[in-house]
């Protein structure tokens, strides 16, 4: 085994930069974290960008995924449709410049309703390389915007984009919930009673509006208005899935909001299986594996 780099696996979002440094056998011998996400850098400041993480992190050949390959990043990847795997997405990387390779994401183009993801496919499809999903299963990956991706031997086959997290955040900044929504949002009975509000709720937009009635009334605590608020959105997320019950959810990402997303799955009588780490980095090594 060498611990010389072959290539750098960039998962390079909105926000943020992960760089990781790995052998020709997979091993991570190397990485950073920065804020340089696609945000922060305009297209022509990607060539200096890249050519600092080959003389940080030390290999000349960067396979990149997320939101680098999207209208908002350095060149557009053009998405792949689904059934997708890891094969027709190294087939269709572009190269952004000489040795720098970006990941499509994968698209639903032709179905009754349309639907992108751009980063989440790394995940999923290294996921089930490691072993730590099956080939065929239910994903959900929280975020910002959360995903509930389905594959079936080894290929995504459809999905769904639920702006949770985004309409939380707008909520609390915005509109009669302002103000109201700053407290911490952990696991507990705050967050519980919201999720049950959340999964039965036939009307999500009037339960919202229980939280600052709650709160003038004196039933809600001011400092649980936030937990409760995020219960009642997840709660009404998971409750659109039918399918918890008749197989294991498997969440990527283990933090914070991937531990209230797998108290969310059990509590609407899902079975949820936390992804370990490194699936990102599986899924890109597959990739160079294929190009290779």
């Amino acid at each position: 085994m060498s611990g010389r780099p072959a290539y750098l696996a960039v998962d390079w979002g909105t926000t943020n930069r992960r760089a990781y440094a790995i052998t020709a056998d997979g091993a991570v011998v190397d990485s950073l974290q920065d804020d340089r996400g696609v945000l922060a850098l305009a297209p022509g400041d990607y060539p200096v960008s890249v050519a600092a993480l080959r003389q940080r992190l030390g290999a000349d050949t960067i396979i990149a995924s997320g939101m680098v390959g999207s209208s908002r990043g350095w060149r557009e990847a053009p998405y792949v449709d689904v059934p997708a795997g890891l094969e027709q997405l190294a087939a269709a990387t572009l190269e952004a410049a000489p040795g720098v390779h970006i990941v499509p994401g994968v698209a639903l183009r032709n179905g009754k309703r349309p639907d992108v993801m751009r980063g989440e496919e790394i995940q999923v499809l290294g996921a089930i390389r490691t072993g730590a999903a099956p080939p065929t299963a239910l994903f959900c990956q929280p975020g910002t915007h959360n995903k509930w991706i389905e594959t079936a031997g080894g290929a995504i086959t459809t999905f769904t984009t639920v702006m949770t997290g985004e309409v939380f955040a707008l909520l609390g900044a915005h509109g009669v919930l302002a103000g109201m929504l700053d407290g911490a949002v952990t696991d507990g009975a705050a967050f519980r009673r919201g999720l049950r509000r959340g999964i039965a709720s036939q009307n999500l937009v009037a339960t919202l509006f229980e939280v600052r009635a709650g709160v003038l009334l004196e039933r809600l605590a001011p400092s649980e208005a936030a937990a409760y608020a995020s219960g009642i959105l997840i709660g009404a997320d998971v409750a659109t899935r039918e399918d918890l019950g008749r197989r294991p959810v498997h969440v990527l990402g283990g933090g914070p909001l991937g531990v209230l997303y797998a108290v969310a799955i059990t509590e609407a009588g899902g079975t949820p299986v936390v992804v370990p780490d490194g699936s990102a980095t599986a899924g890109i090594h597959a990739i160079w594996s294929y190009r290779a």
